[in-house]
């Protein structure tokens, strides 16, 4: 039972009984020489074969082998209930459910290896999902507006007062980094209780009618990289990605959970705002260099 509860999570098809398949990756083959042997230390027999086969017959039959529709339709089922039940719902309480939604999302598309209609209807659930609970309990969340995005001179931006919504998160304390790092070395920020608090010479970023705030599809840091010319960073646009998923969902990003659990637990731990940016910062720098070490960027 352990064995096939350890092939099952892998995604392995049943072709017949006692008889598995996996797309072949180095990770996967690892992890199937682990569970034949076992099979070998409990008594049992196993072989494991490497198919190398292109026909079209095979590569017709594959996607139906490994069909997550089902998966996808559970997913999509709970997703409806949590939106019903959310405007009920304490936030913490409404938090914990949407983080659980995008948990189970992220485990199907880890064995989804041939991606339909399915994963496509589930992105757009969940970022449904969100919406729905951004306007529960983040009324201030920015709307996207349709605009041309400017291109801006960093030296024209040094020294300046930056402003947002205080409690930061997300793309706020990730577009409060790259500020700090990429456009104004000595930039100084006021975290608002409410957008009409911004103080008249301070660039507001992340709120309608900001500055700089969601327009068309891009999040608040993928703006500051478009407008600043920070586009041709290989490792920023990954991180953009990144926080792009975290904030409105979208494509699936590999990091996006271990980000989401490490910004939660400094959230939790950190005093005030300026200390989250100072904790999180660190934490950025590091993704960055990471990014940048596997994209050759610099």
């Amino acid at each position: 039972m352990r064995i096939w509860r350890a092939l099952r999570s892998m995604g392995a098809a049943v072709l017949r009984d006692g008889v598995y398949l996996l797309p072949a990756s180095p990770s996967r083959y690892q992890a199937l020489q682990q569970q034949a042997a076992d099979i070998q230390a409990l008594g049992g027999k196993s072989l494991l074969l490497e198919v190398d086969d292109t026909s079209i017959e095979t590569t017709e039959m594959l996607p139906a082998l490994f069909d997550r529709g089902a998966e996808y339709q559970e997913l999509l089922e709970a997703v409806a209930k949590w939106q019903q039940a959310c405007p009920s719902l304490e936030a913490r309480e409404a938090q914990r459910g949407l983080l659980q939604l995008q948990r189970r999302f992220q485990a199907i598309i880890e064995i989804d290896f041939f991606p339909g209609t399915g994963r496509e209807q589930a992105v757009a659930a969940l970022a449904d999902a969100e919406a729905i609970y951004n306007r529960c309990f983040v009324p201030d969340e920015p709307k996207p507006t349709r605009a041309e995005i400017a291109c801006l001179e960093r030296s024209a931006f040094r020294g300046r007062l930056w402003a947002t919504r205080r409690h930061l998160w997300v793309d706020r304390v990730a577009s409060a980094w790259l500020i700090q790092r990429f456009i104004d070395p000595e930039a100084r920020f006021v975290w608002l209780e409410s957008p009409t608090q911004c103080p008249p010479e301070a660039l507001g970023f992340d709120f309608d009618g900001a500055a700089f705030t969601h327009v068309d599809d891009k999040v608040t840091f993928e703006v500051l990289l478009a407008s600043f010319g920070l586009v041709a960073d290989p490792a920023l646009v990954r991180l953009g990605e990144l926080v792009h998923y975290l904030d409105v969902g979208g494509a699936p990003v590999p990091e996006a959970a271990g980000l989401r659990l490490m910004l939660s637990g400094a959230r939790e731990r950190c005093a005030d705002d300026d200390a989250l940016l100072a904790h999180v910062g660190v934490l950025l720098d590091d993704v960055y260099q990471a990014f940048v070490s596997v994209d050759g960027s610099t």
